[in-house]
């Protein structure tokens, strides 16, 4: 696919061009905006958002990088954003700079499915989802994390050490959950 020449092609204005970059890119990006969310109706608000932006800020998009790389950055800004004025998420947005105990360099075996490890990055506290998410994820720093969200780099470090130990926790539980089931079994 020729990037440049379907960017040139939406900035004059044509809507075929314009629905295939929506088309092309759509469920990709939806699945960064539900990342965020916890819900598929908000994520679908922050993609719909998110698009709006793509399209008024294309003139910027200068072909340095991937399109959608830099289509996926605006996504992650647009959820931000939507997580801090919206009511339910921003009561649930805290980033508390918190003292934890360092979690094992040892990970439990993980014998999860994509989705169910998506599953449970969602089932997290929205602060830890969201620093997991740009950390793990996205691959921010944490200073950039800290720069994103207003917030000290060790704060954005403690709540991605919470997120990871409550993941460890729920995994080891999920295992051993297995291990007696299949103990029971036999």
């Amino acid at each position: 696919m020729d990037y440049k020449n379907l960017v040139r092609n939406c900035l004059k204005g044509n809507a075929e061009a314009q629905k295939y970059l929506y088309n092309h890119f759509a469920a990709s990006m939806f699945g960064v905006c539900y990342r965020y969310t916890k819900s598929v109706t908000d994520a679908e608000d922050v993609l719909q958002e998110g698009f709006i932006k793509v399209f008024n800020n294309l003139h910027r998009y200068r072909h340095e990088g991937e399109l959608q790389a830099w289509m996926r950055r605006i996504m992650v800004n647009t959820a931000l954003t939507y997580l801090k004025q919206n009511k339910h998420y921003s009561s649930e947005l805290s980033y508390e700079e918190i003292n934890l105990h360092p979690v094992s360099s040892e990970n439990p075996v993980i014998t999860l499915q994509a989705k169910e490890l998506a599953d449970l990055i969602r089932q997290l506290p929205t602060g830890c989802q969201t620093i997991f998410n740009l950390h793990a994820v996205e691959g921010y720093t944490h200073v950039e994390i800290g720069e994103m969200l207003g917030i000290h780099e060790g704060t954005s470090r403690s709540q991605y050490a919470r997120a990871r130990s409550i993941m460890v926790g729920w995994i080891e539980k999920r295992n051993e959950n297995i291990k007696q089931r299949r103990y029971a079994g036999k």
